[in-house]
């Protein structure tokens, strides 16, 4: 978009920068080509990025987006949301393309539509997180937000025994078979994984309801930052987790 959050972020987009490369003008990367993205996104061995085809479509639709609705800059989405978490979300995932993190459910016969919208709500918690809820990154219903459905956090989850995996799925992430994005044991994984977040959630609120002394009320406690505590829990304590087999799936929406 056009601002970055993280200090990795801003050395990434520092490098390409002396490179010439405008990387956070969407009037550039409206038109990008294969070969700029190619070279932008290289890894440190040269290897080509997955799905460079669909991150060019992309990269070039949210320009255009941004350049013909939203006068080229992400700020104007924010402000056009009246401090509305949910009706960012549905602007994300409403004009652009690569947000729309849906799939089908089926079971017992019937099929249920089901989102997860992933990247649109890290999004929206990003923002939220390191404008401390103020300012630009102040959102008078955060707590629409759930936590974000990827593959660490559902290892974390099991790790602590908040999700435990069926004998048949557990060998079949054990053999490193890839899911593929939308089929029925990928969705069961991720939805599963913002129930237990959500029952996590609620357990905290009720013992900080409890326990009159703690100097913060239960509303500070949303599927964000437990989302954000186990996916830093997973890198302190990688080793210790790498028994835990996750769910390897490709797709643009993760």
């Amino acid at each position: 978009m056009s601002f970055c959050c993280f200090p990795c972020t801003s050395n990434f987009i520092c490098s390409i920068g002396k490179e010439g490369k405008q990387i956070i003008d969407p009037k550039y990367y409206s038109q990008i080509t294969r070969s700029e993205a190619e070279h932008i996104f290289r890894g440190d061995n040269q290897t080509t990025i997955p799905l460079l085809d669909e991150r060019v479509k992309s990269l070039r639709d949210t320009g255009k987006v941004l350049l013909e609705k939203y006068q080229g800059t992400f700020t104007t989405c924010i402000e056009k949301c009246s401090r509305s978490a949910k009706k960012l979300l549905e602007l994300l995932v409403n004009d652009f393309e690569s947000y729309r993190d849906e799939a089908v459910y089926e079971i017992d016969g019937s099929r249920h539509e089901v989102s997860f919208y992933k990247r649109a709500q890290i999004l929206i918690g990003d923002i939220w997180a390191c404008f401390k809820g103020k300012g630009i990154g102040e959102f008078k219903d955060i707590d629409c937000i759930t936590m974000f459905a990827d593959y660490r956090i559902p290892q974390v989850l099991v790790h602590f025994g908040a999700m435990r995996y069926s004998d048949s799925l557990l060998k079949k992430l054990q053999s490193d078979v890839e899911l593929k994005n939308g089929s029925q044991d990928e969705i069961e994984i991720r939805g599963c994984s913002i129930e237990a977040v959500e029952r996590v959630r609620d357990k905290v609120r009720v013992l900080i309801e409890s326990n009159p002394d703690l100097k913060f009320s239960k509303t500070d406690i949303n599927a964000i930052l437990i989302d954000h505590f186990l996916w830093d829990y997973r890198r302190e304590h990688a080793d210790e987790l790498e028994s835990i087999p996750y769910h390897k799936t490709r797709c643009i929406y993760y």
